[in-house]
């Protein structure tokens, strides 16, 4: 995917380009380098490298290995998960504790951040065995149903970079490390438009994740609800499916609309 060009500014401030520069780095969806995004934004390279390298300084942007390429920094991931908690915060919790109070097990909110998955929101099962995690928590992305399920959906270039950078070292017996198993199992979740996971990531513990999708019928986002396997089967976390298809069809809805 290549940076999308933002609107023009006609003798922007630094602060304009500075603000130019986020926003086509968050765009890109992989590392970009300086070259690259100076030609975007029609930015002299002194500029661009002074730029990229006060934004790294504050957290913005963060440098990849090798000082080349510039990527999303914490700064910034923090800025974006403050805003999408923000405004339509207490919707999406609504929704969560909807589908909490009928499946009577913990829900999550999540999206891809880099090679990882990150909870943006979640409400908790009342249960006193449960899997706590706060929203801004990251889990793996190749052995969790939100994972799977968010990767099967990216464009086949994204894909094809993360899975080169993924480690896909074994959490339990059950994950799936294999090259053909995986490319197979993404398949199958495209197919049936659900994912599981299948104490995969931890033993004893299950998940099932459903697609947010934007008016484009882009997935940007999961819902998934995870349990201990000796209280919530993967048969019944299919039984389950049309609340979850409803619950995201609801979040879907507090999605931001494009301009």
């Amino acid at each position: 995917m290549s940076p999308t060009k933002p609107g023009a500014r006609e003798g922007g401030t630094a602060v304009d380009r500075g603000l130019d520069l986020i926003d086509a780095v968050a765009a890109a969806g992989r590392a970009v380098t300086v070259p690259e995004l100076c030609a975007l934004l029609d930015l002299p390279k002194p500029t661009g490298h002074r730029l990229c390298q006060r934004l790294a300084a504050a957290g913005y942007l963060a440098r990849e290995p090798g000082g080349h390429h510039y990527t999303v920094g914490p700064r910034l991931m923090r800025l974006g998960l403050n805003v999408v908690k923000g405004g339509a915060g207490s919707d999406r919790r609504a929704i969560l504790q909807h589908v909490v109070d009928q499946v009577g097990e913990t829900c999550n909110f999540t999206a891809l951040a880099g090679d990882e998955v990150i909870y943006l929101d979640r409400v908790e099962a009342r249960w006193p065995l449960r899997l706590h995690l706060e929203p801004g928590s990251r889990v793996p992305i190749h052995c969790t149903a939100s994972g799977k399920l968010l990767l099967a959906h990216l464009n086949e270039a994204r894909r094809a970079r993360l899975l080169k950078n993924i480690d896909f070292s074994p959490f339990t017996p059950n994950t799936i490390t294999g090259a053909e198993a995986f490319a197979a199992e993404l398949a199958e979740i495209v197919a049936r438009g659900y994912s599981l996971d299948r104490e995969e990531f931890l033993l004893g513990l299950v998940a099932i994740a459903v697609p947010v999708r934007d008016a484009g019928g882009e997935v940007l986002a999961a819902i998934a609800c995870h349990a201990p396997s000796a209280r919530f089967s993967l048969m019944r976390a299919v039984e389950c499916l049309p609340i979850f298809k409803e619950a995201a069809q609801a979040l879907a809805e507090t999605l931001p609309r494009q301009a």
